[in-house]
């Protein structure tokens, strides 16, 4: 066969190659008769250039001569005009010299009516010659262009046949070496087919004999052993306990701590989402601290309020479906009973979404409707209108596919098995549309909060919220992506376990009978547990005498062990517990010399400036030393009483009284606003993340639109290029065309300068005669 194919290839090469051979030779034959035409046009046109350049001589030699006889005619005239007084003197032998001069008139207005008429004539053939070269110049100029042009395409078509068919060549020499190198070990790989088929039947014949031996064998096993087949109907085989595949369960265990990490992470995203919208409510349009709130707004925030309840029992959902999965179960869509458990929690959160969507567009709507909403912020609150009603028609639809994979586990006939991959697929579907849809909103709120920050009256507050809002709607974004492509990525296995089952049959019939089943695995666990539980050894008693004093001695000495270490351990924690309490002390005695320092400066600014400046400070130093004394001995007689986390610290004033309660309130108030600030620093720091990774996108789209423009101008440098070299080519072509036209014009000059020599010439001759005939008619 594939010498045959490389026969016809070869044949149909052949066939084309002589096709080109002709076109080819047809070809060069047009070329050179083209090539000759434009030779003999050619020397047509240098022919017709010559004869142009005689007519211009002989053209430029009469009008020369014209103007010699104009000049002679003015001569004469003048010489008339002269002998006319002359005339009337002596009027005899005027008349008689009157005559000739008439008669030589005449002759000479004959032969001026002659030159005249000539040169006219020698006028109209030059124009006319003139015109019919140029006609004809014009028309052999573009003649012998586009034979030019026809010749460059004939040699660009005969280079691109020789070049294909050169390439043909070369492609058909490497197939060849390609099929040879091919036939040779194709027939080695038959020779070993050939070898293997021989050994294959009779490993055949072997396998056969001993198939049918094995038959007969389990076939009267059979007939005697075996009273009923329970694999004959799917009631009965439903019952019975499949092969435990303890891979499978463990991937499925896998999947399931996979998926619930992802519903934990959307979970938070939507706990986040919805917490900080009802926060909005109460800043945007109005700010609930200054004024009061739509009574829409209030409902709607009072809905939002209630989210944890609708969104977090999704988790316990999740949680509880991961802890059903087992290393010792089955899992199928049939015995997944707390799937009917997350597709209620997954409904009850729909409804919740159902009962907030017409408050939220109401709200966007009373946005759009404040004085402070421009054209662009209700643009963008139109869209978020358009993207809610989407993500609650998303979770509906995914809410319908979860409900319809929790039926077999229910209802026995409310799923058929030949629909599971195609709600299973359509789930995936729904996924994907879940987190399109997540990052429409997204890109539509991060537009919105930019707009909002950009307003004069945008507070600090407002900000924070739509930061934190965007960042919400960001995990969620990405929390939805990572639970579509671990759907699709799972998708091909879900679809391929759900044939897990009973032996000979499609699988489970009824949750029932998946429950039986369930219980009748147990009990065989059980029972090959019981079998296969080894029987104890028993010991030498010399060797059990040995090991219980060993065990004795371990066992006092690892009590005294344990109970150093409880020992220490309570040690370590009265010491840190002092530790507290000797830190909190010291603080409160700082701030009580600090009150101290205070007060006697106040005593002593109050008393004259001049009395005992020196004393004051004596006497506050000392009270200081005394304070700080008593305060060391009050807390090494006195031990403190715990009565919160903090303790409660004995503060002595003047009158020694405690102010436990002042202390407690100091320190509370310096914790909240700890949190307050770490709280904001936070929230500025997901702000800041926000941003730096719009901008970071912003940067990659700029980098591949340069990187674009870049490629782009590349091209343009590269036919820039080539135009630069066509154009040098074309400046040489000029430099020499220009050359052989100044080689031509000095030809042109050089047969003028002959011309003028020629005609200075015939001037000299006839100011020679002109000189002889004035002389004659002077002696006349």
């Amino acid at each position: 066969m594939a010498s045959a194919e490389l026969q016809g290839k070869y044949q149909k090469l052949a066939q084309e190659y002589s096709k080109l051979r002709a076109q080819n030779q047809v070809l060069k034959k047009g070329v050179v008769d083209e090539q000759a035409n434009s030779a003999a046009l050619k020397e047509q046109l240098k022919m017709k250039d010559q004869s142009l350049r005689k007519l211009q001589q002989e053209m430029d030699s009469l009008t020369f001569r014209n103007l010699q006889l104009a000049k002679r005619v003015e001569l004469l005239q003048d010489e008339l005009a002269l002998s006319e007084p002359r005339g009337k003197k002596n009027k005899k032998s005027g008349e008689s010299s009157s005559q000739l001069s008439q008669e030589q008139k005449s002759v000479f207005d004959e032969d001026l009516q002659k030159k005249i008429e000539e040169n006219e004539r020698l006028h109209i053939q030059f124009f006319e010659a003139d015109e019919q070269h140029k006609h004809v110049e014009a028309e052999l100029r573009s003649r012998l262009a586009t034979l030019e042009m026809e010749a460059a395409q004939h040699q660009a078509v005969v280079d691109g046949l020789t070049r294909k068919y050169m390439e043909t060549i070369e492609k058909l020499q490497n197939d060849k070496a390609k099929l040879e190198v091919k036939s040779q070990t194709l027939e080695k790989e038959a020779k070993e087919c050939r070898l293997r088929t021989e050994e294959c039947q009779l490993q055949l014949k072997n396998l056969h004999e001993d198939l049918s031996g094995r038959l007969e064998e389990s076939l009267s096993i059979i007939t005697e052993k075996v009273p009923f087949n329970d694999t004959k109907y799917s009631q009965y085989n439903a019952l019975n306990v499949p092969l435990h595949n303890r891979r499978h369960q463990l991937k499925m265990r896998d999947i399931a701590g996979q998926a619930l990490a992802f519903v934990q992470d959307l979970v938070t995203a939507l706990l986040n989402f919805h917490t900080y919208t009802e926060q909005r409510i109460q800043i945007f349009p109005i700010d609930s601290a200054i004024d009061t709130i739509s009574p829409l707004n209030q409902k709607f925030s009072q809905y939002l309020h209630e989210n944890a309840s609708y969104v977090r029992p999704l988790e316990e959902g999740m949680l509880h479906l991961f802890e059903s999965i087992t290393e010792d179960t089955v899992t199928v869509l049939e015995t997944t009973v707390k799937l009917k458990t997350f597709s209620e929690h997954l409904t009850s959160y729909i409804c919740f979404l159902r009962k907030i969507l017409p408050y939220q567009l109401k709200s966007l709507e009373e946005e759009c409707e404040s004085s402070l909403c421009t054209s662009a912020l209700r643009a963008r609150n139109l869209e978020l209108s358009q993207d809610m009603k989407k993500m609650t028609a998303v979770f509906e639809k995914l809410q319908t596919y979860i409900v319809l994979l929790a039926l077999p586990s229910t209802e026995p006939d409310g799923l058929l098995q030949t629909n599971y991959s195609s709600v299973l697929t359509n789930v995936g579907a729904a996924l994907h549309g879940f987190h399109d849809v997540m990052k429409d909103i997204s890109k539509h709120y991060s537009q919105k909060a930019t707009i909002e920050h950009e307003l004069p009256t945008a507070t600090q507050k407002l900000i924070t919220t739509n930061d934190c809002i965007l960042s919400s709607v960001v995990a969620l974004t990405n929390a939805a992506g990572k639970i579509a492509s671990f759907f699709s990525n799972n998708v091909d296995y879900f679809i391929a376990s759900l044939s897990y089952g009973p032996k000979a049959a499609s699988g489970f019939i009824s949750p029932l009978s998946a429950e039986c089943m369930l219980q009748y695995k147990k009990k065989a666990a059980a029972y090959m547990k019981a079998l296969r539980k080894p029987l104890l050894e028993s010991v030498p008693y010399e060797e059990a005498l040995a090991n219980r004093r060993v065990l004795l001695s371990s066992t006092e000495s690892r009590e005294g062990l344990a109970q150093q270490v409880q020992q220490s351990l309570e040690k370590i924690s009265k010491l840190e517990q002092e530790k507290e309490h000797w830190m909190l002390e010291a603080q409160l005695a700082k701030i009580k010399l600090e009150k101290e320092n205070q007060r006697i400066a106040d005593k002593l600014r109050s008393t004259s400036s001049g009395q005992g400046l020196g004393l004051a400070q004596e006497n506050a130093t000392g009270v200081n030393v005394a304070g700080q004394e008593e305060a060391s001995a009050k807390a090494v007689l006195e031990p403190a009483q715990s009565t919160s986390l903090i303790g409660i610290l004995t503060r002595t004033s003047d009158n020694e009284v405690p102010d436990v309660e002042s202390r407690e309130d100091l320190i509370k108030n310096h914790y909240m606003a700890r949190i307050v600030e770490l709280t904001s620093q936070l929230q500025l720091a997901d702000s800041k993340s926000v941003h730096f990774y719009a901008e970071c996108r912003a940067l990659s789209k700029r980098l591949a639109l340069a990187e674009k423009s870049k490629e782009a101008l590349t091209e343009e440098m590269k036919v820039a290029g080539q135009n630069i070299s066509r154009l040098q080519d074309e400046l040489t072509t000029t430099k020499r065309s220009y050359e052989d036209q100044l080689s031509m014009m000095s030809d042109h000059l050089c047969s003028m300068n002959e011309t003028l020599s020629k005609q200075r010439e015939e001037i000299d001759t006839l100011k020679m005669s002109s000189k002889g005939n004035s002389k004659k008619n002077k002696s006349r």
